[in-house]
């Protein structure tokens, strides 16, 4: 290889300019090897990165703790937490559910007054008869609203009145009253 080659050859490898490679070849005697080895010792260029690998246990001993230390303390929950967090929505719900109440009036007068849990159970029980019995009996005119904390975040009263207006006026359009 020419000394041309040598230089352009060590300047492409190691990033250095051609004054340099051409400086550490000659004083390494044209010695790529040996001049690379100059260039590294003067700190132009980087060295290899050392990476080790082994299969020896004791040697990452301390790897496995950490990993193990990782383990016990990340996310996961036992069945045990998960039932109690289970456990305590359930008792949240409950009780939203029995400080609210469902209203059925007829004329203003109060007719019925239940817990939404109870009107829950019931949907549970009876979907079909139960719709059925609402939709009667907004024909026959009963008005249905709800109290409570519910009914204060979620606006669902309105969705009541227009259902019962709804009915009227298709009452009144079908027997023709005005």
């Amino acid at each position: 290889m020419e000394q041309l080659e040598k230089v352009e050859k060590l300047r492409e490898k190691t990033g250095v300019t051609y004054e340099e490679a051409k400086k550490a070849l000659e004083e390494n005697q044209w010695d790529v090897l040996d001049a690379i080895v100059a260039l590294e010792n003067q700190g132009k260029i980087k060295g290899p990165q050392m990476s080790a690998y082994s299969t020896d246990k004791e040697q990452f001993g301390d790897f496995e703790k950490a990993a193990k230390d990782y383990e016990n303390s990340s996310s996961k929950m036992t069945f045990g937490q998960v039932a109690d967090k289970f456990l305590k929505w359930c008792g949240k719900i409950i009780k939203k559910g029995c400080e609210n109440f469902f209203e059925v009036k007829k004329n203003g007068k109060d007719i019925l007054s239940i817990p939404v849990l109870v009107l829950a159970i019931v949907f549970l029980l009876a979907f079909w008869a139960v719709i059925l019995l609402l939709v009667v009996g907004l024909f026959c005119g009963f008005q249905y609203s709800f109290r409570g904390e519910m009914a204060k975040t979620i606006d669902i009263n309105s969705a009541c009145d227009k259902a019962s207006k709804t009915c009227e006026n298709i009452k009144k359009d079908f027997t023709g009253e005005e």
